[in-house]
């Protein structure tokens, strides 16, 4: 039985820790870069940090590729430095989420390689390895053992010359799966947990944790554009992901947080996911409202359609049971929202008016570094100016398929994983603050427009607004903790929302558009406007959020 809910009503920082903010001059952010801002996080007054992962990797994606569970990585610092970080943060009374990556680890984890080492290697069972399917010849193409596309293009399947038989990478070869039917494998990684509890770590989110549990038939997918098969319902909320997750649930007890993120779930998974009645999980990351604007793959967008995205929120919030969701407009796998779902030329109206919203949901609000200044996407216009392995495939996929090198870019740009880890920008200097060195991603050629040191002091910034915004939603019971009572679409382009709570109602009207709207609102006080308000408005201004507190639940 959970006795301390404290993420309930708390708001979430992410790091990304590579371009947070480098404190060593190599370019590459660090755990020593976060120490020095832990004042501008406690000004922000935010609860906790997600710490994208620290840990040693080679690096193939990003980190995610883990090669020691129990390790921080040169890179980032040290092991004091990371015991000072935590200390840190608690002495400013904020909470520390770590990233774990369980579904797949490095090809250079001890464990791979001595699975890896023969057949008959005492680790070889905690990967997933499958004989080339039947009649065909090892190791040429079309013999893996069926034919799912792995996450980010190509094959799922990896063949391994020297043992004879391929290995199961649902992102990149370089990131062998995990056999999770193996009880071993699960006692050890109930153990990285363990561990880093005792370091002093109060959370953890679960990267792509539906993942673990698949279809033991292993079956051919739909095939699609690519020629391979879609696998997702077979590697995903398989047959005993509920009781690998409460196994790992009973391994930290109940009142550490735990986060899935679970790509693909429906609100019926995610109510089972996230039933506080199941203890699973606590709170959920689900991907149906940052794929609105996609076709048949995110390099395929098309128009978001408000009255879908309203709906879509609108089910997530209403249908979840007593689940709770984990709201986000942007992470570290997610472009710019300004960009995405605002307006660049509204840029601080779009960036507060979707806060705002986002922010007045049932659930537990996520801010993505930068989202608090209202960074924008990059602009990429040459793959050159990019890292993301996704995205690099991506562009190459798409001159395979007859795109100019300006048309496949023209389509990569929007939406490639590397607009969100463009390094902060902390002041308007050519290195942004964020190093004396040379970044490793291109530093924003709009960073006098959205830095930290020019918003600081300034009452009107989109980081200013987002203090007034997390300090009402704290202060506010009615929207950390009430029922939603009603989120509509007023007319083409208003989000009307209402929460309730113990002695109070809150009322939200947001304009989504570049146009003045008409509105009508139930009355009450002005609690926060991202625009000034006069005393008997009846219009809101594009990209206006107004939100107003009454008496009486």
């Amino acid at each position: 039985m959970r006795t301390d809910q404290w993420w309930r009503s708390a708001v979430i920082y992410q790091i990304y820790p590579r371009s947070f903010a480098d404190s060593d001059g190599d370019g590459i952010g660090d755990l020593r870069g976060i120490i020095g801002k832990l004042d501008y996080l406690a000004d922000l007054g935010i609860d906790a940090v997600w710490l994208s992962p620290v840990y040693p990797s080679p690096g193939a994606d990003a980190g995610y590729d883990v090669a020691d569970y129990r390790g921080i990585d040169p890179l980032f610092g040290t092991e004091s430095d990371f015991d000072e970080l935590i200390a840190g943060l608690h002495a400013r009374g904020i909470r520390l989420v770590m990233d774990v990556v369980f579904n797949h680890t490095s090809i250079e984890h001890p464990w791979f390689v001595e699975a890896s080492a023969s057949r008959d290697a005492a680790k070889r069972d905690w990967y997933l390895w499958r004989d080339a399917r039947p009649g065909c010849v090892a190791g040429q193409p079309g013999a893996e053992p069926n034919n799912w596309e792995s996450i980010f293009g190509g094959p799922a399947w990896t063949f391994h010359e020297a043992t004879g038989q391929y290995y199961l990478n649902l992102f990149t070869p370089e990131q062998p799966d995990l056999n999770w039917e193996n009880p071993l494998v699960r006692a050890e990684l109930a153990e990285v947990l363990r561990f880093w509890l005792g370091r002093g770590v109060d959370g953890f989110r679960m990267d792509v944790i539906n993942f673990v549990s698949k279809d033991p038939r292993y079956p051919d997918g739909r095939v699609g554009s690519s020629g391979l098969g879609d696998g997702y319902p077979y590697f995903s909320n398989g047959p005993r992901i509920h009781e690998f997750l409460a196994e790992m649930r009973g391994a930290v007890g109940p009142d550490v947080l735990l986060i899935a993120e679970a790509p693909g779930v429906t609100v019926r998974d995610g109510e089972l996911y996230t039933d506080p009645a199941r203890g699973e999980v606590d709170m959920l990351f689900q991907f149906e409202h940052v794929g609105l604007d996609s076709g048949e793959t995110k390099w395929d967008p098309r128009p978001l359609q408000l009255a879908e995205l309203v709906e879509n929120l609108r089910r997530w919030q209403l249908e979840i049971g007593d689940g709770w969701n984990a709201l986000y407009w942007s992470n570290h796998d997610q472009p710019r929202v300004v960009s995405r779902f605002g307006d660049p030329a509204y840029w601080r109206e779009s960036a507060t008016a979707l806060a705002t919203l986002l922010h007045l949901l049932r659930g537990t609000p996520f801010v993505y570094q930068g989202e608090e200044l209202g960074t924008t996407n990059f602009g990429f216009t040459s793959p050159d100016q990019c890292q993301d392995i996704e995205a690099l495939n991506a562009y190459s996929a798409l001159l395979s398929r007859g795109l100019t090198p300006a048309e496949a870019i023209a389509r990569v740009a929007p939406v490639s994983r590397d607009n969100a880890r463009i390094p902060i920008a902390w002041d308007a200097s050519p290195s942004g603050g964020f190093t004396t060195g040379t970044a490793w991603l291109p530093l924003h050629p709009e960073r006098g427009l959205f830095n930290a040191a020019a918003e600081a002091d300034d009452p009107n910034s989109v980081l200013a607004y987002y203090r007034r915004l997390i300090a009402l939603r704290h202060a506010e019971p009615a929207i950390s903790l009430g029922r939603l009572d009603t989120l509509e679409l007023v007319g083409d382009s208003v989000v009307r929302l209402v929460r309730v709570g113990e002695g109070s109602t809150i009322e939200a009207l947001i304009n989504l558009s570049s146009t003045p709207q008409q509105v009508a609102a139930d009355g009450g006080t002005v609690v926060l406007s991202n625009l000034p308000v006069s005393a008997d408005w009846l219009s809101l201004a594009p990209w206006q959020a107004v939100v107003l507190r009454r008496l009486g639940g």
